[in-house]
């Protein structure tokens, strides 16, 4: 507790002699924080007071500049749409081979991996046990023949005394019944005969279509079992197959196509390691019905191979048309915006207003977003500072330019579309 005394008085504990308490006595003796408290409180009237002193009022903001866009009319080219799809290749004709006999195997007439050609000799069975039965079978169609001749003889006898009466009819019938079946053993033992020239052909395997061959399964000395060893497998890849599946909208598309007269449909396929397609081909076959399971349509194209870079398996991309050139308008694909379930550009009127216009957005065409519909060709669409314009707001307008789409630069690692365009050819 502070204590003051009158002026003039002593301290009675001290005897000293005490001055008169002044306010900044008392300010000193307050608390750290109410001393800062009343500061900034003397800051803040001060301020005030000199900013009135000064004449300042409330600021006034004026308004904002309207702000610049560039503007362009869309380019018109004529356009021919694809769709994407994937598969894999596979081979025209696959043939695996077995032997038609049974036996020993003695003999590999190619190297695993070589192109063979149809007729080349591959393997070797044994052929010494067919030899034996060939002639066998030979020796009983000799004697065939000659029961035949001796049947033949002995009816042409006693057809000849049966007028004479000197031998009966019923034996001139078994004659000549005798001589029948003696003809008919003839026709078996032929028969016979070219089962076992069959059998000792078989004993030497080859390849029934041209193409790459895998490797051997069996080696030399092994006993293969007739219709039932596996020897090896054959691809022949020119041409080869690329098998895709797609959806039912894309099939009802190029249906749709097909009927209005348009031409065959034609694929271009580029692999994994590709930035263009390189590959082309047509479309010759589509399934007879629509898997219920996934709800796509399985389709077929065919594509040359003369240098038989493509193998069966491979993975490649397809993008498929029926060749049929539209009229589309493009414009940069960042042009085109989301307005909750719709696309829309945004078009500068001849005031300087802004407006949205809802279009049907078509494929990309190497960069440009195709316009299928919504869109004039004179329309002044906001191609830079789209973020600065506003629907129903007046913007400053400098003309730009929609640069022209170079030809198709696709990298291996962009995500392929569900849809593209390339631009026709002129």
């Amino acid at each position: 507790m502070y204590h003051s005394f009158p002026k003039g008085e002593a301290d009675p504990v001290r005897g000293e002699q005490l001055q008169p308490a002044t306010p900044a006595d008392h300010l000193r003796r307050l608390p750290r924080r109410v001393q800062l408290g009343l500061a900034g409180l003397a800051v803040a009237v001060v301020g005030i007071g000199g900013a009135t002193l000064l004449g300042g009022g409330d600021a006034q903001a004026g308004p904002p500049p309207m702000p610049t866009v560039v503007v362009s009319q869309p380019l018109q080219r004529s356009i021919v749409e694809w769709d994407e799809y994937t598969g894999r290749f596979e081979a025209s004709q696959a043939v695996e081979i077995r032997p038609r006999v049974s036996g020993q195997l003695v003999g590999i007439h190619f190297r695993d991996g070589d192109f063979v050609s149809k007729g080349q000799l591959l393997f070797t069975v044994d052929p010494r046990p067919f030899v034996a039965q060939l002639n066998e079978a030979r020796a009983r169609a000799a004697a065939a023949l000659t029961a035949v001749a001796l049947a033949r003889s002995e009816y042409a006898r006693a057809a000849r005394l049966v007028d004479d009466e000197a031998v009966s009819r019923e034996e001139v019938d078994s004659l000549r019944a005798a001589l029948r079946s003696a003809e008919a053993g003839v026709g078996a033992a032929q028969a016979i005969v070219q089962q076992r020239a069959l059998d000792l052909e078989f004993t030497r395997v080859r390849a029934p279509i041209s193409g790459r061959i895998s490797d051997r399964r069996i080696d030399v000395g092994n006993i293969v079992a007739g219709n039932e060893t596996p020897l090896t497998t054959i691809h022949s890849l020119d041409p080869i197959h690329f098998t895709f599946d797609g959806s039912e909208a894309l099939y009802l598309k190029a249906l749709r196509a097909r009927q209005s007269g348009q031409s065959g449909q034609q694929v271009e396929i580029k692999l994994q390691d590709e930035a263009g397609y390189s590959w082309k081909g047509q479309v010759d076959f589509t399934d007879n019905g629509i898997d219920p399971r996934s709800g796509t349509m399985r389709g077929r194209a065919v594509v040359r191979n003369p240098q038989h870079f493509l193998a069966a398996g491979m993975f490649g991309n397809m993008r498929l048309t029926s060749g049929a050139q539209t009229n589309a308008l493009l414009v940069p694909d960042g042009a085109v915006r989301t307005d909750q379930a719709r696309k829309i550009v945004l078009v500068v009127a001849p005031d300087g207003t802004v407006m949205a216009r809802p279009i049907q957005a078509g494929p990309l065409v190497n960069g440009l977003r195709s316009i299928k519909s919504g869109l004039r060709p004179n329309d002044k669409v906001v191609i830079s500072g789209v973020q600065f314009a506003m629907p129903g707001s007046k913007v400053n307008v400098r003309p730009g330019r929609i640069s022209p789409p170079a030809p198709a630069t696709i990298l291996p690692s962009e995500a392929a579309p569900a849809s593209q365009a390339t631009l026709a050819a002129r």
